[in-house]
């Protein structure tokens, strides 16, 4: 029986706010626009050369989140994309110190995310998380300064910490305080690695970073020990498998290896990384992985169950989550 990935409720960890701007909010925000402009500029192409290629596409959608109102429409569009696809719990993650270059202090613009990601909770009826990010190119300063932010908003939506960009290109040392902060004072930690490098960019954040979930990861693979290390210590890692393709880390999707990760009985869940980058939703996902990797129900529920067991949100709600996830797929 065909699998109704529209209606099935979804969970996603990995998704830039900066990287997710539908064509219906651009035109908004800049008329003068064209939908080919948007294709061409806001979408990472099938000969897409790798991960900075890809990264440079949402220096489009950057421009456009520069005042309050900006970054108010922004979010709250991409809460309708959501709302569509499915998604009952998401985690939005974005750096602050990128969108203030029209005069916003990175106070008020995660202030202004917060409080625009709030209104889209009770427009939409998705609940979702905040996790703010760093970047492999900022200084000490910049992530001590981003971390703090995360530490100052802890009892609104921020509810995490992250460290994203190009790890091949810069060392750890500038963010090994910042991650140290985040520990002191119990904010959740996740981190890209194991994309643009091998499993020993993996193991160096591990020990260093300390993250409870690894964004993407997949490279893990390339060391057995580094899998059994993940397992044991039920470490995340948030799959983005078109986006994977699309940057290079495998030629094809045929060439991925989320279907051994998940028979080596690793936690992991299905994302988008950038849903207007990658050109894709989680329903496309789905469809993917269940043609290429003939995924059944049972694949599909494991990794929203992972992703909520791992997810940064209270445990108040994620048995409210859990039980909605449940019941869609108890008859299936």
């Amino acid at each position: 029986m065909a699998i109704n990935f529209k209606d099935l409720p979804k969970i996603e960890l990995h998704l830039h706010l900066d990287c997710s701007l539908s064509y219906n909010v651009v035109k908004q925000l800049d008329p003068s626009i064209s939908i080919e402009v948007y294709d061409d500029e806001f979408k990472a192409p099938l000969g897409c050369t790798g991960l900075t290629d890809y990264i440079e596409r949402a220096s489009r959608g950057i421009d456009l989140m520069q005042t309050k109102e900006q970054l108010r429409l922004v979010t709250l569009d991409l809460f309708e994309q959501l709302k569509e696809d499915n998604v009952i719990y998401a985690e939005i993650r974005f750096a602050p110190l990128l969108h203030i270059q029209k005069g916003l202090t990175p106070y008020e613009v995660v202030g202004a995310v917060n409080e625009a990601a709030e209104e889209g909770i009770k427009k939409t009826g998705v609940e979702a998380s905040i996790i703010l990010c760093t970047l492999r190119h900022y200084s000490e300063a910049q992530s001590m300064e981003t971390v703090q932010l995360a530490k100052s908003f802890n009892s609104t939506l921020v509810r995490g910490f992250d460290i994203a960009a190009d790890e091949a290109g810069f060392p750890i040392d500038n963010h090994v305080k910042a991650f140290k902060y985040a520990k002191n004072h119990g904010i959740h930690c996740t981190a890209h690695t194991g994309e643009a490098k091998g499993a020993e960019s993996v193991w160096e954040t591990l020990k260093y970073f300390g993250p409870s979930r690894i964004g993407h990861g997949v490279r893990s693979a390339e060391d057995p020990e580094l899998l059994k290390y993940i397992r044991k210590h039920n470490i995340h890692l948030e799959v983005c498998p078109t986006s994977n393709v699309l940057t290079k880390v495998f030629h094809k999707i045929e060439d991925h290896n989320i279907d051994l990760l998940f028979n080596e009985k690793i936690s992991l869940s299905v994302n988008t990384d950038g849903r207007t980058i990658s050109n894709v939703t989680l329903e496309d996902e789905y469809k993917t992985l269940e043609r290429v990797f003939n995924w059944q129900h049972s694949h599909f529920k494991r990794c929203n169950i992972d992703a909520l067991e791992h997810s940064f949100i209270s445990n108040k709600k994620k048995e409210n989550l859990r039980k909605i996830l449940i019941d869609s797929y108890k008859d299936l």
